[in-house]
């Protein structure tokens, strides 16, 4: 009788396992559809609402200072933005409830075997024996399902996207259109978001200079600005260091230092290039934190209240002319050029770093030399592309990937100006000989398919292009500004300015702002006639390329950070 009552009662413990296990693999069957079924739907509406929004944004070219389709921007952005937030919500609780879901299935299974094992034998001729068979036959199956729900649900999770991974967080794109949170502001196209920006000031008589502030280290970078605050970086042999100003009283909130190591050594001191200095790379923001990078190949990142997060020794870079890329941001991920060396040193490369952390996410080898460009995030069709140009190749990459997209081959040597995309095309610059027209859709090397149209001309060595949506513009070094069709690369006019440039030149709504070396900005209107609207003197040596802000332009001096802004 007891053996019976023992055999009865370990039966019973044994469907309880495997009825526990059965609910679990139903449970995790359940939730694994649900999560299909929110990944297919998010593929369908997120690009759709994202095309939406990239055509509006298309329109701000032609409409800059159209308040109502601003709003409707950020309408759709937040409804854009507020959908990721919730599909990001439903996965992060899913895969918490698939996970535990196929724990209690994986235990009821592991519990359901080992009672089995210990279950006595049947006597001769019981009808157990047949249940024990359709028991063993459901255990079979059920672990199998398991298995392939667990493995279908790790792949699932494993190729989320990074905005829908733990608490990633990044600006989103009208976020960033509103700011300049990079060298040349959003994109990198040196396009002012804003239209209401000051066209008269003297830097002699404070004539429209809301304020100016003291940079304590010397460097060639551009301002950044994030809503209230802005951001410098600086460097001389003994210090290197970020600089954050209140953007509205130019009061400096908080410096950060920076590891110098050549103020430590004592081998023979460090020669950098006069014209690029220790600190001519621009500091690039995401809203949360500011990362800057030196000379030296060391990269920082601060807090918006001025505590270092992390610093990275890169190694010294190898380059004639002294490191000068700037930084780029996709996502939350800060992208760095790092070309050095020859061609055949292949020492090159692009390098991906989490922003939060300075984890290296990955590395990819370039086949280049030294460069002195900034590579651009551009939004193509339906996909982000970082595009890169350097001696000889311009390459793009998928940036959430880092796989290559595509390359030309249509550089030179010493390859400063940065590339910019606009009107369906990217232009690159070979110093001092072309500009050349690239169609962005290819696959592989597509030199011979995809370069819509290459122009000779007296191309400009340090200042990037600029591109109105039909024109596209040049600005060389001794001050000669040439207007070009997007069409077909007809050079429409070229025209001495009559002063000399490092800044690359910005468009603000039908205007173009040029800032030149001796501090004078040169305001001339778009279009296929050269007409000088304005001449604003600030009284100080310039390099940095100008930011532009709702009503304001901030400019970096040899010795000092301007905010102007006109006077009622």
């Amino acid at each position: 009788m007891d053996n019976k009552n023992n055999s009865d009662t370990m039966n019973q413990w044994y469907k309880n396992a495997v009825s526990t296990a059965a609910v679990g693999a139903l449970f995790s069957f359940v939730i694994l559809v649900l999560l299909l079924a929110n990944y297919v739907r998010s593929s369908i509406v997120e690009v759709r609402q994202e095309q939406e929004l990239v055509n509006l944004k298309a329109e701000v070219v032609n409409k800059p200072g159209d308040k109502e389709l601003l709003d409707k921007i950020r309408q759709r952005d937040l409804k854009y933005r507020q959908n990721i937030i919730h599909r990001m919500k439903f996965n992060h609780v899913g895969s918490h409830l698939l996970l535990a879901s196929v724990v209690i299935m994986l235990v009821g299974f592991k519990i359901a075997g080992s009672i089995r094992k210990k279950m006595p034998s049947p006597e001769p001729g019981s009808d157990n024996l047949k249940e024990q068979i359709r028991n063993a036959i459901f255990s079979r199956w059920s672990i199998t399902s398991a298995l392939t729900i667990l493995v279908l649900g790790t792949i699932l999770l494993a190729n989320r996207t990074g905005i829908e991974t733990g608490n990633v967080t990044f600006p989103s794109d009208e976020e960033i259109s509103r700011n300049w949170p990079r060298f040349r502001g959003p994109g990198g196209l040196g396009i002012s978001a804003y239209t209401n920006i000051p066209e008269g000031w003297n830097g002699k008589t404070d004539e429209n200079i809301r304020w100016k502030s003291n940079v304590h280290l010397p460097g060639r970078n551009s301002p950044v600005v994030w809503n209230d605050k802005v951001f410098l970086a600086g460097g001389d042999p003994n210090a290197f260091g970020v600089f954050c100003y209140d953007a509205n009283s130019g009061s400096l909130l908080w410096t950060g230092d920076v590891t110098n190591i050549f103020a430590k050594s004592k081998e023979e001191p460090f020669e950098v290039f006069e014209d690029t200095g220790y600190s001519a790379p621009t500091v690039t923001t995401d809203g949360q934190r500011v990362y800057a990078i030196f000379v030296s190949g060391i990269v920082a990142c601060f807090d918006f209240s001025g505590n270092k997060v992390w610093e990275k020794d890169l190694g010294i870079p190898e380059s004639s002319y002294s490191y000068a890329s700037s930084l780029s941001m996709f996502q939350n991920m800060l992208l760095i050029q790092y070309d050095q060396g020859s061609k055949d040193d292949i020492k090159s490369k692009m390098i991906f770093l989490d922003g939060a952390t300075s984890r290296v996410i990955r590395e990819i080898p370039r086949p280049v030399p030294n460069s002195w460009t900034t590579p651009i995030v551009a939004k193509i069709n339906d996909s982000y592309q970082l595009i890169t140009a350097a001696d000889p190749w311009v390459i793009a990459y998928n940036p959430a990937s880092g796989k290559e997209l595509w390359r030309v081959d249509c550089l030179g040597t010493d390859v400063a100006p940065s590339p910019v995309y606009g009107a369906g095309l990217v232009f690159a610059i070979k110093p001092y000989s072309k500009l050349i027209a690239i169609k962005p859709d290819g696959h592989g090397d597509v030199t011979k398919s995809h370069i819509a149209w290459t122009k000779n001309t007296n191309a400009p060595d340090i200042c990037s292009p600029l591109c109105d949506g039909k024109y596209v513009y040049t600005l060389t070094n001794d001050g000669y500004l040439s207007c070009f069709q997007i069409s077909d690369g007809e050079q429409v006019y070229e025209q001495d300015v009559g002063d000399y440039f490092q800044a690359s030149p910005s468009l603000v709504g039908n205007k173009i702002y040029m800032l030149s070396e001796n501090g004078v900005m040169f305001i001339a209107q778009t279009g296929p006639e050269y007409k000088e609207l304005a001449k604003c003197e600030l009284g100080e040596k310039c390099a940095a390329s100008p930011a532009f802000m709702d009503g304001k332009i901030y400019i970096r001096s040899e010795k000092n950070l301007y905010c102007i802004e006109k006077k009622n």
